[in-house]
């Protein structure tokens, strides 16, 4: 596809890479970009090559947050008919691992993006936030839900009420972050990250990710079954047998997918 607000590599050990590519903009996060990283998700999950996705921006910024030029114009009728949360919904049903690599600002729409990655590399002295508040609105992409489900509803409160950031040293510490590194080696740190895991066995992997996620929805006694369904399941799969061979064999696995 012609993409005009990213930047997406080739394919590399099973990693794809998503840049995205408004600086001007601060990479503030239009319908056309949301639309722009959901076609090409859709196209990685259905590519069997893909097996890991990283997602960033540049050293100065990850995303700013929303284009309010795009948002001003919308009344209330205008956000109850907007295509946004569809797009969101096609980023969040991605069933690969999706890794953010975080560099200077996450904020508004851009912490929420992060919010819908598995796992977060994040650069020394970034910066994420929700900072809706202080424009006489609120988030709208998941923020209040995600944000307090990770970090817990008294800390996100408080971001969310008072607008103010946390740096990623902090969020490293609440649980937000999964890996602090210098801001020149964030992301060299998301791409051994995400070859690390496309290394492993696929259909393992978004087995795991799909039970995980599942602890946000559901109740103990039903994650527990979901999650044994699919270890059922993944018994019947070639590479199940493959890892096990392959550990008693005391070789390296080649993992195929099936």
């Amino acid at each position: 596809m012609n993409c005009q607000d990213i930047l997406v590599s080739p394919v590399d050990a099973g990693v794809l890479t998503i840049t995205l590519n408004r600086p001007e903009r601060r990479n503030a996060l239009r319908n056309q970009t949301l639309a722009e990283i959901g076609e090409v998700l859709a196209g990685a999950a259905a590519n069997p090559e893909v097996r890991a996705v990283v997602i960033g921006g540049n050293l100065r910024c990850f995303a700013a947050g929303a284009d309010l030029e795009e948002m001003r114009h919308l009344d209330a009728v205008g956000l109850q008919q907007d295509i946004r949360p569809s797009l969101w919904k096609r980023i969040d049903d991605f069933n690969k691992p999706l890794i953010a690599a975080v560099n200077g600002y996450a904020l508004g729409a851009g912490l929420e993006l992060v919010l819908h990655c598995d796992l977060v590399v994040a650069g020394e002295g970034a910066l994420l936030g929700l900072p809706e508040i202080k424009l006489g609105i609120m988030p709208g992409a998941g923020g209040t839900q995600r944000l307090s489900r990770q970090i817990g509803q008294q800390t996100a409160m408080k971001m969310v009420l008072t607008g103010e950031p946390m740096t990623a040293e902090r969020a490293y510490e609440l649980g937000l972050v999964s890996q602090l590194c210098v801001p020149a080696l964030t992301d060299e740190y998301a791409l051994k990250l995400a070859h690390q895991i496309a290394a492993q066995a696929p259909l393992a992997v978004q087995a795991a990710k799909g039970a995980i996620k599942a602890c946000q929805e559901t109740s103990l006694s039903q994650g527990l079954r979901q999650e044994r369904q699919a270890f059922v399941w993944l018994a019947g799969t070639e590479d199940r047998n493959e890892g096990i061979n392959a550990f008693l064999e005391k070789r390296a696995p080649q993992y195929r997918g099936k």
